[in-house]
């Protein structure tokens, strides 16, 4: 898993169920359009994130209609794992006595 991967899933675990638009991702995750929409485009054929476009009169609106991304069921328990196996990994070694790995907070 990719940081720019991390950073969109995050975003989107925060409301798993609210609906998420381009600009609103670029300004949760710090990400250029050129690094986010490949991002979405490859959790949309994964099946994680399923998008649809607003029905709005862009008139009425003043502006274009917006795509927006959501997080399917699986795209939702598989970011969690993700995520969580990614936090696993980055976390600092557990401090040992003598070879013997020691429960964090604690003393075996």
């Amino acid at each position: 898993m990719t940081l720019a991967v991390a950073k969109v899933l995050r975003v989107f675990i925060e409301e798993p169920d609210a609906p998420r638009y381009g600009l609103e991702l670029m300004k949760a995750t710090g990400l250029p359009s050129g690094s986010l929409y490949p991002v979405l485009a490859r959790l949309e054929r994964a099946g994680w994130v399923r998008s649809s476009r607003e029905r709005i009169d862009p008139a009425v609106e003043g502006r274009p209609p917006r795509r927006y991304y959501r997080l399917t069921p699986d795209g939702l328990a598989s970011a969690r794992t993700e995520l969580a196996a990614l936090t696993e990994q980055l976390s600092p070694p557990r401090r040992t006595t003598h070879g013997i790995a020691q429960p964090e907070g604690g003393r075996a």
